[in-house]
């Protein structure tokens, strides 16, 4: 079942388009990431789908539902934290906790929650006395009050530093583990590898690509390349021999042999032990996620 439907989807801010006629769909129960540079649209789409800003263009569906007609219905449905949340520094957690409680017809019991995320102890604490990490865990707290279908998380982990960002995977992992769908933005490469099931990159308001890992890497159409050392000159051994080979680079004894062919390793191998060729340090170097997000967005990632 589809959680989310987006069709043709299209958002302008004076005379700049910022979301370009997109079309998508998240699974229910799966993560679903969208990535792209500063300005590629990501905060945009989530706030058109999530009824925040009004489209100019499209359709959207969450559960069936349209996010701006059906605005009540979906309001215990989802749970958001955005990108520019800020809270009252002296307001103490438990206070806050208990607001969002009021908001909402059967909210979870936010002890549990805090507990989960390891800010029980804190629940006296204002605000301002919290890092940024404890800050961000609030963020999810107060999105899952509601007990929600679906999660959209904008940026959630920017600015936490590497082991409060781990402790945040486990914890959105968890989410999908409990058959929430997950809708996430995010500036980390490791962090969309590790925890979306689909990736959607998104760049100047327009699709470039949507697929798993191995599909968006296999859409970039990198070579990989198989390395290794020899003295021998076999440029001309392995190009004759050989098929779908896309280049051969030499620099000193390192050869460097181009292809989009998976298999090309034993077909090197094979060839170099038949022409009695000594070699040694054979490697393989396979495209990342990041190599095609470099090669179809034509920018580097940016880490904040």
């Amino acid at each position: 079942m589809k959680a989310i439907e987006v069709y043709g989807l299209k958002k302008e801010y004076n005379s700049i388009v910022a979301v370009d006629d997109i079309s998508f769909s998240v699974e229910e129960g799966s993560i679903f990431g969208m990535l792209g540079p500063n300005g590629a649209g990501k905060s945009t789409t989530i706030e058109c789908i999530i009824g925040l800003r009004k489209k100019d263009n499209g359709d959207v569906k969450i559960l069936g539902l349209d996010p701006i007609k059906d605005n009540s219905k979906l309001y215990n449905l989802i749970g958001v934290q955005l990108q520019e949340t800020s809270y009252q520094d002296k307001i103490r957690v438990s206070e806050l906790c208990d607001l969002f409680m009021s908001m909402y017809d059967e909210p979870l019991d936010y002890i549990p929650l805090l507990e989960r995320f390891g800010l029980l102890e804190k629940k006296k604490n204002y605000m301002s006395e919290l890092s940024g990490g404890q800050r961000q865990k609030i963020a999810i707290i107060l999105a899952l009050i509601a007990n929600p279908k679906i999660v959209f998380l904008d940026e959630l982990t920017t600015g936490l530093d590497p082991k409060a960002r781990r402790e945040m995977w486990k914890c959105i992992r968890e989410l999908r583990d409990e058959g929430r769908t997950i809708f996430m933005t995010t500036h980390y490469l490791e962090e969309a590898e590790y925890l979306c099931d689909e990736i959607c990159i998104i760049n100047n308001g327009e699709i470039v690509a949507i697929d798993n890992i191995s599909g968006i890497i296999d859409r970039a159409n990198i070579d990989i390349i198989v390395s290794f050392e020899t003295k021998e000159e076999v440029a001309s051994l392995i190009k004759e021999n050989i098929t779908g080979v896309s280049k051969i680079e030499r620099l000193n004894n390192m050869v460097k042999v181009y292809s989009k062919r998976d298999d090309i390793i034993s077909d090197i191998v094979i060839l170099l032990r038949n022409k009695n060729i000594d070699y040694s340090r054979i490697d393989v170097i396979r495209p990342t996620l990041e190599d095609a997000y470099l090669k179809l967005t034509g920018k580097e990632w940016e880490v904040k």
